[in-house]
């Protein structure tokens, strides 16, 4: 059974950082890519930034500079380190894997407010 639980939301005003985990279970964690997503109210769930099983990443624009995704094999966990946060980056914040079908963690609730 594959299930991957995300940790590490909460509320940061704007200009702080935040680091988000994301612990995967039942899959061969190194050999897939992971992701990041993220939704906020009304809106779709978008791809933030992607790691593939070589270590390279790729981001979305509205938060490249600030955003860094990383992955450990060892723990089978993935990171995303936020920085610079805006109050447009306030959304449910989801790791994703892709082994032929799609999982999804329940989400973490990031809010970047004053």
């Amino acid at each position: 059974q594959v299930q991957l639980v995300e940790s590490g939301g909460g509320l940061v005003q704007p200009g702080g950082s935040l680091r988000l985990s994301c612990v995967v279970r039942g899959i061969i964690f190194r050999i897939y890519a992971m992701g990041w997503y993220r939704q906020a109210p009304g809106n779709e769930r978008d791809l933030v930034a992607v790691i593939k099983s070589t270590g390279s990443t790729d981001y979305a624009d509205s938060v490249k500079g600030r955003f860094t995704i990383s992955r450990d094999n060892a723990k089978n966990t993935l990171y995303l380190q936020m920085n610079s946060l805006k109050p447009e980056d306030t959304a449910v914040y989801f790791c994703n894997v892709n082994n032929g079908y799609d999982y999804w963690g329940p989400g973490t609730q990031v809010t970047v407010s004053s």
